[in-house]
């Protein structure tokens, strides 16, 4: 009977420590890093839950090497689509390093979000919304990047916004990720 109850709890307790996650550039399907998200689905780590939109209108930009960005600046920019992943703890963990939130590249903050399908009708998008986490651009560098970016962002980021994107592997290996933001941001636009 103990021995019921405990796998209950556990079931309840990964539920509940579930993290939603909204990847709106290179961990989305189809592009560079959904590798990662593709490993966590197969360890059981992260499940897909959809495409959604963002509630409120983000700015989207690229940063150097086409390195997709969101600015946490609610009411600039345009209403952003992305994909919806359930992540648990580990899973999490993971995708913190990638996005080096301990070292000062991106901030995992909370983000309002609709079901794409969210038709016209006010209480039916309402019932669609949901607050879960986002990967937005460091504060440190957030300002230079919107101003390099003329104040103009995207929707989504798609092949069209990619093109010309270099795997991290494939950048100046001398240069740190925020050398690369520095050098971008104080370059003149082209």
């Amino acid at each position: 009977m103990g021995h019921e109850s405990n796998a209950t709890e556990t079931i309840t307790t990964a539920t509940k420590t579930t993290t939603l996650v909204f990847s709106y550039g290179t961990l989305k399907r189809g592009f560079s890093n959904h590798v990662l998200m593709q490993d966590l689905i197969r360890s059981g780590d992260a499940s897909f839950k959809g495409v959604y939109q963002t509630l409120d209108k983000y700015p989207l930009v690229c940063g150097p090497y086409r390195v997709p960005f969101l600015l946490n600046k609610p009411g600039s920019g345009q209403r952003v689509t992305g994909e919806l992943y359930a992540v648990s703890p580990r899973g999490l963990s993971r995708l913190d390093e990638l996005e080096g939130t301990s070292r000062g590249h991106y901030v995992r903050q909370p983000i309002r979000l609709l079901k794409e399908e969210g038709g016209d009708d006010l209480e039916t998008e309402h019932a669609l919304s949901c607050v879960v986490e986002a990967y937005y651009a460091h504060k440190s560098y957030e300002e230079e990047l919107w101003e390099r970016n003329r104040r103009r962002s995207f929707g989504a980021y798609t092949e069209k916004e990619a093109r010309g994107y270099v795997k991290r592997n494939d950048r100046p290996q001398h240069l740190s990720f925020l050398d690369h933001i520095r050098i971008f941001v104080s370059s003149p636009c082209d």
